[in-house]
C-alpha cells in the first residue's frame, strides 16, 4: 500500500458516510480494528444526485453540496464507506485513483459488488461473491478494552442498583417498526418483572426514535424501582452500560444495537416491536438459531456463546487482501 500520510501506520484512511451515527460508527469501528485514525468525510449530495440511484450519478464527484465535505485529492490509501449516498462516490474515487486506493463498502451497495475491492454485508442481505465477506450482523466499535474502560467510569454511580445488572437498549419507530404505547407498556411490564422476580437493577438508554411520550411512560412505570434511565445529559453511558451488564435487553428495530449487544458475549434478549420486514426476520432468526439471542419474555436465563467479532474478521480480511497486492497498489 502506498504511503501518503503517517499517523503511526503510514496509511491514509477516509471514512465516507452521509453522517448518520449508526452508519458512521460501523466505518469507524472497522478503521479502529485496523489500528487507523481515519479522516471522516460526511457528504450531503445536492439535487438531483440525492434522489437518483447510484448507477445514474453522472459526474458523481460534483454531487457533494456545501452542507457536507468536498472530495478531492490527495486520495486515501483506504476508503471505508457505507450508505446509498456514498456508493457512486466510492466508485468514482476508485476510477480516478485506480489501484492506489482500496475501497471497502459496508452493507449491500445494491450495485455490482465488483465495483469495490471488498464489500462487507450482513447475511440477511443475501449477497455473495468473490469480493464479498458475509457478516452475521452490523460492524461496530465494541471491544473488550473499550467496555472495561467505560465500565470503570460508571461503576460507582451504578453500584447501588444491585445485581444482576441489566442494560436496556431502546430504539423506536423507523421504516420497518412502530413503537406504540402498547408495546412500550409491555416492555415496561417485562422490565419491572425483572426487578420483582430476579432483583435486577436496570440501566436504560433510549433514542430519539423512542419518542417523548414513550419515554415518559417508561419513566412513569419504572419510577421507584432500582433503575437509571439516562436523560441525555453528561457523558453517554452506552458503552459503560454494556460493560457493566450481566444481561442485555434490546429492542429488535436496530441491527446495530443487537449486533453490539451480541459482541459482549453476555445473554441478549430481544424485545419485538410491532412491524418488521423479511430482512429483519432473517437477521433475528439467524441470531437465535446460532445461540446469540433469545426473545425477551420478562425472565432471566444464562447461556454462553462466542461473542460476535464480525468487525475483527473483516479487518483481518482487508489486511490479507492488501498484503496480496503489489507494493505499488492499495
Amino acid at each position: 500500500m502506498t504511503k501518503k500520510s503517517d499517523s503511526g501506520t503510514g496509511i491514509r484512511c477516509w471514512v465516507l458516510t452521509d453522517g448518520k451515527p449508526g452508519m458512521e460508527n460501523q466505518c469507524l469501528g472497522l478503521a479502529e480494528a485496523l489500528g487507523l485514525d481515519p479522516e471522516v468525510k460526511r457528504v450531503a449530495p445536492r439535487f438531483p444526485w440525492r434522489i437518483l440511484p447510484p448507477h445514474l450519478w453522472f459526474h458523481a464527484l460534483r454531487a457533494p453540496g456545501p452542507d457536507g465535505d468536498s472530495l478531492s485529492p490527495p486520495w486515501p490509501d483506504l476508503l471505508i464507506a457505507t450508505g446509498r449516498q456514498t456508493v457512486a462516490l466510492s466508485i468514482a474515487i476508485k476510477r480516478l485513483a485506480g489501484n492506489l486506493v482500496f475501497t471497502v463498502q459496508i452493507q449491500n451497495p445494491v450495485i455490482s459488488a465488483n465495483r469495490f475491492d471488498l464489500v462487507a454485508t450482513p447475511r440477511h442481505d443475501r449477497l455473495s461473491g468473490e469480493n464479498v465477506i458475509v457478516t452475521e450482523g452490523a460492524l461496530h466499535r465494541i471491544t473488550p478494552e473499550r467496555l472495561a474502560k467505560e465500565a470503570e467510569i460508571f461503576r460507582d454511580r451504578l453500584a447501588g442498583l444491585g445485581r444482576p445488572l441489566v442494560a436496556v437498549l431502546i430504539g423506536g419507530s423507523n421504516r420497518q417498526y412502530r413503537m406504540t404505547r402498547q408495546s412500550t407498556d409491555a416492555l415496561a411490564n417485562g422490565l419491572a418483572g425483572l426487578v420483582r422476580n430476579h432483583g435486577a437493577g436496570l440501566m436504560v438508554t433510549a433514542s430519539r426514535r423512542t419518542g417523548a411520550d414513550n419515554e415518559a411512560l417508561l419513566r412513569e412505570r419504572l419510577a421507584g424501582l432500582p433503575a437509571e434511565i439516562w436523560d441525555g445529559t453528561g457523558d453517554n453511558p452506552y458503552f459503560g452500560y454494556l460493560g457493566l451488564a450481566d444481561a442485555i435487553v434490546v429492542t429488535g428495530d436496530s441491527v446495530s444495537m443487537v449486533s453490539e449487544a451480541c459482541a459482549t458475549g453476555k445473554p441478549v434478549y430481544v424485545f419485538d416491536l410491532e412491524g418488521g420486514s423479511d430482512k429483519f426476520r432473517r437477521f433475528h432468526e439467524n441470531l437465535r438459531e446460532c445461540g446469540f439471542t433469545r426473545t425477551f419474555t420478562g425472565k432471566l436465563e444464562s447461556w454462553d456463546y462466542k461473542p460476535l467479532r464480525d468487525t475483527t474478521r473483516v479487518a483481518d480480511e482487508i489486511r490479507r487482501r492488501i498484503a496480496a497486492l503489489g507494493p505499488n497498489e492499495a
